[in-house]
């Protein structure tokens, strides 16, 4: 029995490699609103040891509990060349019984399930347990407005959508070009598409959607995602926009790196980093590394060894970690760029060198939550989609936003030439082109801040879910 004086408890479940954006979520939900939050943790077998380490770090918070669920093995699963949506689908369906156990193990049962949109596998469960359920897209309000309406789309089209000259109406959104699809859609025979579009049927089936966008940030595409006439038609489900959810990073990391950032000027280094799962072929990577000599710029760029081969919707496979980089780095190039260069080996503190005063610009694989990141830090991007929607993405922060440059080839389709690479830099850092994109993403990162104010539109529409759930859960009760 839901009592209507009883403190919401929200449980929310991640989907293996996506646990971050979660956390964060989970974070507004209990600084921001007077809830209960329980996180629920999905994870591959070869992610698990990752997402631990992130749990332990967001335990020391103390702001909810943590059940991390058994690592699922999709081995025998999926096939080798069905990486990306399928393995997270197969995941989920290994999961399913674990995180059912786990809810009605629970001491205080859930108010309200939320689910990562990866991980809608498990969304039915919360009829069962008779609670109201909720989506979490952890990207932007586009990509949200392609997935619903791609079944549509799935009835429409002949053929494959990548061969089409003509870009894809979305009701009252900007079209979406064939060569800016998410991965999944480039081949509609894959199980990755089958397994994207019945993700796209079933999140119109949620009580609401929470979207990682602000009302600020993508005004047309929310309105149509709420107009019956318009994508609101096929979603149904109230729209809650509560982005941005990012981290925050430490204020207090010192280091080698840091102390030389300390001694740049305002807005003059360029962050490189292509991700997680981003990779660049040997050639690629001489030639950008030229490109950044040629710019003459500042730059710290984190490293990985060059990708053997890559596909269209699979992860790239990396060279042996302890090559020696001089092997795949023009030669003498370290030592030419000692003076405004810094070469980071597989990783670095992304958050803290964004939000650094020296940091000026993001080169980016144009994931989303790499975009907010930068958005909120206020820095112009030059644009370098590589896999899964991030070529939409580069074409919302280009086109739309005008707070990001790109190549006229596609990464993911060719290399970029060296003397390409120097413009683009040299746009962000030095061309007035470069000014006008630093000053509108100034004015974006206003607005992000503006909406996770008091009665700001972000932080009003955390409530509205809130109590909607509230209001939800006592109609399901009666």
């Amino acid at each position: 029995m839901v009592q209507s004086n009883q403190k919401p408890h929200l449980v929310l479940l991640s989907a293996p490699a996506h646990l971050q954006p979660v956390i964060e979520l989970g974070k507004r939900l209990v600084t921001c609103q007077d809830v209960k939050a329980t996180i629920i943790v999905a994870s591959f077998v070869q992610s698990a040891p990752v997402e631990s380490r992130m749990v332990q770090a967001a335990l020391a918070t103390k702001l909810f509990d943590f059940i991390h669920l058994p690592p699922a093995d999709i081995s025998n699963l999926v096939e080798p060349g069905d990486k990306g949506i399928t393995s997270l689908s197969a995941a989920m369906h290994v999961v399913k019984p674990d995180f059912q156990a786990a809810i009605l193990g629970l001491e205080t049962l859930p108010t309200a399930l939320v689910v990562h949109v990866f991980a809608i596998e498990c969304l039915g469960i919360a009829d069962e347990l008779k609670i109201p359920k909720y989506v979490f897209v952890s990207t932007n309000a586009w990509f949200l407005a392609t997935i619903v309406y791609t079944p549509v789309l799935d009835k429409e089209v002949e053929g494959e959508y990548a061969d089409k000259k003509e870009p894809f109406a979305l009701p009252g959104c900007s079209s979406i070009r064939a060569e800016d699809l998410p991965d999944p859609m480039l081949l509609r025979t894959k199980a990755n598409y089958r397994e994207y579009l019945k993700i796209g049927m079933e999140i119109p089936k949620a009580d609401g959607i929470l979207v990682n966008s602000w009302e600020e940030l993508q005004p047309k595409t929310l309105v149509s995602l709420r107009d019956g006439n318009l994508l609101g038609g096929v979603v149904k489900a109230p729209i809650f926009p509560v982005g941005q959810i990012n981290s925050e990073g430490s204020s207090a990391l010192k280091n080698e790196l840091f102390d030389w950032l300390d001694k740049q000027p305002t807005d003059s280094v360029l962050y490189i980093s292509f991700g997680s799962m981003g990779g660049l072929s040997l050639e690629q990577m001489l030639e950008l590394a030229w490109g950044l000599e040629l710019s003459q710029q500042r730059f710290i760029w984190v490293v990985r060894p060059p990708i053997e081969k890559s596909g269209s919707g699979s992860g790239p496979k990396f060279g042996n970690i302890g090559d020696d980089m001089s092997s795949y780095l023009p030669e003498g190039f370290i030592s030419r760029t000692r003076d405004r260069g810094v070469i980071v080996l597989q990783w670095a503190p992304q958050v803290e060198i964004l939000s650094h005063p020296s940091c000026g610009g993001f080169f980016t694989h144009c994931g989303w939550n790499s975009a907010i990141e930068c958005i909120t830090d206020g820095l112009p991007m030059i644009a370098w989609p590589l896999y899964a929607e991030q070529r939409m993405n580069a074409t919302l922060l280009t086109e739309e936003m005008g707070i990001a440059v790109r190549s006229e080839t596609l990464p993911s389709k060719g290399i970029v030439g060296r003397e390409e690479i120097e413009k683009m830099v040299r746009k962000v850092f030095v061309d007035e082109g470069g000014r006008q994109m630093r000053a509108r993403v100034k004015e974006l990162k206003l607005s992000a801040e503006k909406a996770w104010s008091n009665s700001g539109s972000s932080y009003d529409a955390l409530a509205k879910m809130v109590k909607h759930s509230q209001k939800k859960a006592i109609a399901i009760d009666v």
